[in-house]
């Protein structure tokens, strides 16, 4: 098969041995998805980043985040929320 040729075809005309070869010899890995990280910390971003982090739900997420235990951790402008996921989990250890 001639690459040329492939690419000179729309994809939807290609029959599957042609696609099948395109995907074996080109296909290029996506680069594998890192951590928010500045200067080595790691962040998480609004009231679902929190929810993930401490592996609850939403609503208990804002709970948690409206009590104040995490506020050192938190960076807020508006409604965009920046937690420093490490902070976070160090307050929430001494709060209890």
């Amino acid at each position: 098969m001639n690459l040329e040729t492939l690419k000179d075809k729309l994809l939807i005309h290609l029959t599957g041995e042609e696609f099948i070869y395109l995907q074996k010899n080109f296909s290029t890995d996506l680069p594998k998805e890192k951590p928010d990280t500045i200067s080595g910390k790691n962040y998480v971003y609004g009231i679902r980043g929190i929810a993930k982090l401490l592996g609850c739900s939403q609503s208990s997420a804002n709970r948690i985040k409206k009590t104040g235990i995490i506020d050192k951790a938190i960076i807020q402008n508006g409604r965009k929320i920046i937690v420093d996921s490490e902070l976070a989990l160090e307050l929430l250890k001494k709060s209890k």
